[in-house]
């Protein structure tokens, strides 16, 4: 078998799947019924509400219930934050509150992220009270066996009307049988808050608790559905990353873990909010889901060791919780600042890990030096290009060599065109005597496509992307490109999109790498095969819709390297005098 039709298939094949996962994703999860609800809850309570986390095995103690999700029509943020008394959250990051009724983290918004480029666009709201539409919150407490502890509906006191960086906060609760609870809340400049959980026991017994902390959320959200991003509940137990769908957490009902250390949470795209426990002490945690009515409910806990406290005495647990953006260099700053083991795993960098971090990394410092994460892409390429040029040189000469040898070929085509067998014994035994290899073309496209994937996923998943701008009219590097064929590139203004189908939605860089891709061709030797040949024909044009819907930093990337690759080929065929653009 021709090796440059088996290597020529399998690239095909390999960018056919790549192209088909990433253009047509799994559907957005949808709601489902109460008869898919099997998630498993005390005796005595109603099934269909998940409570707080048990205690650890083999520990006595009972758990209070939680919540059951407000009967009506559901409010926005907006509305329920201004009902009942709160402590102000202040920092350079975020906005929001903490509700003093059940002291739950229940109301934030991200200072420096807005919801689309528009100048007037809203700040991302990511945590939300219980009570509104897609609520989203936090709470933290203590389980223990015939003893009063604070729930949903303890109003606690503050010491502090404001929460910032430079001011903790401290809640405090008596439950009036001889045990003070106090809760200090403090928030660093970005998104970590650190909850120091305290019991002052002046019952003259010694008590026994465990700390629990847990992140609930209502409704199923939107998601992408992409095959290749994960968003839903997430943790790493015993330092492995375990990841859930929504749809797979409806059909399993609750799934408990052991660990020591690790976190858990829930993740969307670019944000996460995940729940941190003591990194050296074992916790056992959950994913729940159930639903009360028309209302789904997800929720993600821990509860951690005992904490015993003597007559007369206080004592305390520690834990953290992230709410905010999935930024790289913070999540890693945060694992090896605290210790939290696979941090950084909340961004999902995917199987090419290896290539996908160092890529953003090499972005990242680009970016600082340049301000643009554009041109930072055009300089990692020349990179890229740099360190595989001995493969790609040797290609090119290759590729070189059988453009020289396409008049022998020819005559041997017009010779034995109707003895095939012939024909290739032929042509095998002129390029053994030329030394030329048909299939070295296809090494460089072998090799860019994990650097391709790699960096599309950089694209895709990290937040510093997000809003990128470049030069003119690409001002999101994450998105496609905005221009359109069907606006004459922005001189008509319509609404095309509600009559254009997307996959002929094709924009500026599209068709400027469809160019490029095409004159690659022209300057490569044409193939024998009169089949293959109709395909490399056709190929510019196929890869010009493939990649329309891809964002606009891949497609500048690929025409870039096309170029670069033109130049390249363009010296090295004028040096071995091989005519070009024949």
């Amino acid at each position: 078998m021709d090796n440059r039709n088996l290597l020529l298939a399998v690239v095909l094949s390999a960018v056919i799947l790549l192209g088909f996962e990433m253009m047509y994703p799994s559907q957005p999860q949808g709601p489902v019924g109460d008869a898919q609800t099997t998630a498993q809850t005390q005796p005595g309570q109603d099934p269909t509400i998940p409570t707080a986390p048990r205690q650890m095995p083999g520990q006595a103690g009972g758990a209070p219930q939680l919540e059951a999700p407000v009967d009506g029509a559901m409010k926005n943020a907006a509305e329920m934050v201004a009902q009942g008394e709160r402590v102000s959250i202040t920092s350079p990051s975020v906005t929001g509150s903490i509700l003093l009724k059940g002291a739950r983290i229940d109301d934030l918004i991200l200072n420096g992220y807005n919801e689309t480029l528009e100048e007037d666009s809203p700040k991302i709201r990511l945590l939300s009270p219980r009570g509104s539409q897609n609520a989203y919150y936090a709470e933290y407490g203590w389980v223990g066996t015939g003893i009063k502890t604070p729930n949903k509906d303890s109003v606690w006191t503050a010491d502090k009307a404001v929460l910032d960086p430079n001011n903790p906060v401290t809640l405090s609760w008596g439950n009036g049988e001889g045990l003070t609870f106090k809760r200090t809340i403090a928030i660093d400049k970005d998104f970590m808050f650190t909850i120091t959980q305290g019991v002052v026991n002046n019952t003259g017994q010694t008590v026994t608790l465990n700390p629990y902390g847990l992140v609930s959320r209502w409704g199923t959200p939107d998601v992408s559905g992409l095959y290749i991003l994960h968003e839903g509940p997430l943790g790493v137990f015993n330092e492995v990353l375990e990841e859930l769908d929504y749809d797979d957490l409806q059909s399993d009902g609750k799934i408990d873990y052991a660990t020591t250390g690790g976190w858990i949470g829930f993740t969307d795209k670019y944000w996460l909010a995940a729940l941190i426990p003591d990194q050296n002490q074992p916790v056992s945690a959950r994913m729940l889901y159930s639903t009360t009515g028309l209302i789904e409910k997800y929720q993600t806990d821990f509860v951690g060791q005992q904490v015993v406290i003597e007559p007369g005495q206080t004592n305390q647990a520690t834990t953290r919780f992230f709410a905010g953006a999935k930024r790289v260099t913070l999540l890693d700053g945060y694992a090896e600042q605290l210790g939290i083991v696979n941090f950084d795993l909340a961004v999902d960098f995917g199987w090419f890990y290896f290539l996908t971090k160092p890529i953003f990394y090499a972005l990242h410092y680009l970016h600082g030096v340049l301000g643009n994460f554009g041109v930072a892409i055009l300089l990692l390429t020349v990179a890229i290009k740099l360190v595989l040029f001995p493969l790609a040189n040797k290609s090119y000469v290759a590729m070189s060599k059988m453009k020289k040898l396409s008049p022998e070929i020819k005559k041997l085509q017009e010779r034995f065109k109707d003895d095939k067998m012939r024909l290739n014994q032929e042509m095998m035994a002129l390029y053994k005597k030329e030394k030329a290899n048909p299939a070295a073309g296809c090494l460089p496209i072998l090799v860019q496509i994990p650097i391709f994937f790699a960096l599309y996923k950089v694209l895709l998943v990290t937040i510093e992307m997000r809003h990128a701008p470049f030069f003119g009219w690409i001002q999101d590097l994450s998105a496609r490109d905005p221009a359109s064929i069907w606006t004459l590139f922005g001189l008509f203004d319509w609404n095309h999109t509600a009559y254009i189908p997307e996959f002929i939605d094709i924009g500026v860089w599209p068709i400027i790498m469809g160019l490029t891709m095409w004159l690659q061709q022209k300057m490569n030797p044409q193939p024998t095969d009169p089949i293959q040949a109709k395909v490399f024909m056709y190929l510019p044009f196929i890869f010009t819709f493939l990649l329309a819907p891809f964002s606009a930093g891949l497609v500048i990337y690929w025409a870039w390297n096309n170029a670069l690759s033109i130049a390249q080929q363009w010296v090295i065929m004028r040096r071995m005098g091989v005519k070009i653009g024949e």
